[in-house]
């Protein structure tokens, strides 16, 4: 099992299957007896990745040829199939989970743009570079492993149904197949054997690769991938009581010199090594009884999901060449029958649990975070019953408000009903957040425009969840800010805000224009409510000042102070600020001021001024296929309508989507008026061999201008643009190039990645 390979056991811990059991009536005394006179046989499943498909063939053997697996161990994929046959599964259902696996959905754990916050969704627009690093304690921090494994918990958990823990003294042991899982403790590099509790994080637990996957906590230990101690674990299943053995080996083998030329291949043989030991250590304890199966699946790979089913026949094929042994092992129909359909009675006892009402709600809260916040969110209640749905939505919920590395709920039933247990795990790198954000824009020319953000949040430092984000953004329009979001009650549902700032706004040189820099500070108070988890509204008063200069002879500087209010509103549901497909994200925003400008560049005027902003996207995708339409409009209004001359709070149109067939800010003024229609196709899902990766071929037309008196907006002065283009979304936001075009001849060819809003 190479170490680069590993992760694959965690993906396949996945999908729905339906269990259909019917009782039988059956006379248990001979059934009793039965066993009781039989050797007991022992099922060894080891761990392999997208080779463990092979334990399905081999199962479908066993069962065609009536022998009974009396006790069954597993490590990684092994614990995951060993996992569902021990609950109760047939081999046509875990057949069936395998080869229809949303396969890429645990590659992340980072929660989807349409379920966060609306504040959430504002950091994570801002600093765009997946990155998870905290900082506290006077050290840097980050997870255990590339993923946490909440998608794969969620995932395990439609593939087991909504079973109950088993926790007592048998454990494991009530199961339809007394079953065991295998993982490592990280502390003592000893293996862990798992017998009872949370069956979901058992098999977790049991391939959690270390660096990949974050360890599972279990009883005080931190659990890892059972592989690197005991990959075949006969001696976990002799222990049991089996009296027979048949092990199903499916590691890898080494790799030849000539392929040791890198230092992951280097690392994954080090890996199969150790992995190998293990193994070769276990096979001494096999008899002459006892069946050693292997599979021909050395030339397969352990993450190349379109093996699997080449995998299961190959696992088939290697049961049937071993047949005259396993016929040793076969019963007569009858007994057999008898033992199977007792066996469908002891699962039904808890599959028809499922249904039943819950009594009770625990919450393990190990976090700072409000236990009646995570109760609102959560959504589910005393008497309600419920599916797996309605679980996997309500623990999204939670998972979404972007406090916890781990969200699991277990049942625990008694004979009143179910009691739902729902734990919340802290970020262990937090409380403190460092995050970044990172824009280049190229037309390939002479306009070149780059920014790097870095912002370091301090969580929790009151009592209802305060926030202080320091922010510094380097490159074309540097800043600096800091702003303190406070929640004014437990449920934060309203808020107080604070911000400072100095920035830097900058507008190129222009044939009609000279270079433009607007240095200002900046100050806020503000009142708000969240009127839902996607939008907010808010008021409050700002004042600025700042100092406007001209990079030529002719224009003199520009001092300028103002002081107003502002209200939002604002509603966000897009699920991708670069290339969404679904949801809508607007707001309306309106600022009362009063401007005065020092003598220069005006006459040293003061004004009072409305200044409007209405800005709209909304998306529509089916079968690869996107539509979106944008619009933007903003004005300045003075006292009574009068129009100026000048002012500084200006709008910009040029850039990608913005006008594209200008550069970026090319056009600004106080009124602008902009709309677009966009339509992209996934070429990378739909047309690439679904490698999963999206590739947007996209084009737009769009309309727009500027004007700096109200009284010069024309509709007949709307510039026509246009764009075609090629994107993708990656780990620093998405990579964008195309040409874009507009009426009077003007064109660009622009490049851009990171935000790019």
């Amino acid at each position: 099992m190479r170490f680069s390979l590993l992760i694959l056991p965690l993906l396949s811990l996945l999908s729905i299957a339906s269990f259909t059991a019917t009782a039988n009536v059956v006379d248990s005394n001979n059934i009793e007896e039965s066993n009781q006179t039989r050797k007991k046989v022992g099922l060894v499943l080891s761990g392999g990745g997208a080779k463990g498909a092979a334990h399905i063939g081999v199962l479908r053997v066993l069962e065609q040829n009536n022998v009974i697996i009396d006790y069954i161990v597993g490590t990684s994929i092994g614990a995951y199939v060993g996992g569902l046959y021990a609950l109760g599964y047939n081999v046509n259902d875990i057949e069936k989970i395998m080869l229809t696996l949303p396969w890429n959905d645990g590659y992340s754990d980072f929660i989807p743009r349409q379920n966060l916050l609306f504040e959430d969704k504002k950091l994570r627009d801002q600093y765009n570079i997946s990155l998870r690093l905290g900082y506290s304690d006077g050290q840097f921090k980050m997870p255990q492993g590339f993923l946490l494994g909440q998608t794969v918990s969620q995932l395990l958990q439609q593939s087991t149904d909504l079973v109950s823990l088993f926790s007592g003294e048998n454990g494991f042991d009530n199961l339809a197949i007394p079953y065991r899982a295998v993982a490592s403790d990280l502390v003592t590099a000893k293996p862990v054997v798992l017998s009872s509790g949370s069956i979901t994080q058992a098999m977790k637990a049991s391939a959690a690769v270390p660096g990949i996957v974050a360890a599972v906590k279990i009883d005080g230990k931190l659990l890892v991938d059972g592989g690197i101690t005991n990959n075949m674990p006969i001696d976990v299943i002799k222990k049991m009581g089996a009296d027979i053995v048949i092990a199903v080996d499916i590691g890898s083998p080494l790799t030849d010199k000539n392929d040791l030329n890198s230092a992951i291949s280097v690392i994954n043989q080090l890996s199969t090594i150790l992995t190998n030991n293990t193994s070769l250590a276990q096979k001494t304890l096999l008899t002459e009884q006892d069946i050693l199966l292997r599979p021909a699946i050395d030339d397969l790979s352990t993450t190349d999901f379109s093996i699997m089913g080449k995998a299961l026949l190959l696992g088939e094929q290697e049961a049937l060449n071993n047949l005259g042994k396993i016929q040793t092992l076969s019963l007569d129909a009858s007994t057999y029958q008898n033992v199977q359909e007792q066996r469908k009675v002891k699962a039904k006892a808890w599959f028809e649990a499922l249904p039943r009402a819950i009594v009770d709600i625990q919450y393990r809260n190990n976090s700072n975070v409000s236990e009646s916040i995570i109760a609102e969110h959560f959504a589910i209640h005393i008497g309600d019953i419920v599916n797996q749905a309605q679980l996997r939505l309500a623990i999204d919920r939670v998972y979404a408000l972007d406090k916890f590395e781990q969200v699991n709920a277990e049942f625990i039933d008694n004979e009143a009903g179910r009691v739902l247990m729902l734990t919340t795990e802290k970020k262990s790198w937090g409380p403190n957040y460092l995050n970044f954000g990172f824009s280049l824009k190229s037309d390939f020319s002479d306009s070149t425009i780059v920014a790097l953000n870095a912002g370091y949040a301090l969580n929790d430092i009151t009592a209802n969840g305060g926030l202080w984000l320091n922010e510094i953004r380097l490159g074309w329009e540097p800043m600096v800010a800091s702003e303190f979001y406070q929640p004014l009650t437990k449920q934060q549902q309203y808020y107080f805000r604070t911000r400072a700032e100095y920035a830097q706004d900058k507008w190129e040189e222009r044939q009609d224009r000279p270079e433009v820099t607007n240095k200002f500070v900046y100050g806020a108070l503000a009142m708000g409510f969240n009127y839902a988890n996607n939008g907010i509204v808010e008021t409050g008063i700002s004042a600025e000042k700042g100092n406007l200069s001209f990079n030529n002879q002719q224009s003199t500087d520009q001092k300028y102070r103002s002081l107003g209010g502002y209200a939002t509103f604002a509603f966000d549901s897009l699920d991708s600020i670069n290339f969404p497909t679904q949801g809508n994200k607007l707001s309306l925003d309106v600022f009362l001021r009063n401007d005065v400008y020092d003598a220069g560049f005006t006459d040293g005027s003061s004004e009072n001024s409305t200044e409007i902003k209405l800005n709209w996207r909304g998306a529509f995708g089916f079968r690869g296929h996107t539509f979106v339409g944008i619009s933007s409009f903003a004005t300045v209004l003075t006292e009574k309508g009068r129009d100026s001359d000048f002012t500084v709070h200006v709008s910009e149109l040029g850039g990608f989507l913005n006008l594209s067939g200008y550069q970026q800010d090319a056009l600004i003024g106080a009124h602008k008026a902009f709309v677009a229609v966009v339509y992209q196709y996934d070429l990378g899902r739909k047309v690439l061999g679904g490698s999963g990766l999206p590739i947007y071929l996209g084009t737009s037309l769009e309309a727009g201008n500027t004007w700096s008196l109200k009284q010069s907006v024309k509709f007949d002065d709307l510039i026509s643009s246009g764009s075609v283009y090629l994107g993708t979304d990656t780990s620093f936001g998405p990579a964008v190039i195309g040409v874009g075009y507009a009426s009077g001849g003007e064109h660009t060819v622009f490049l851009s990645l990171g935000k790019n809003w």
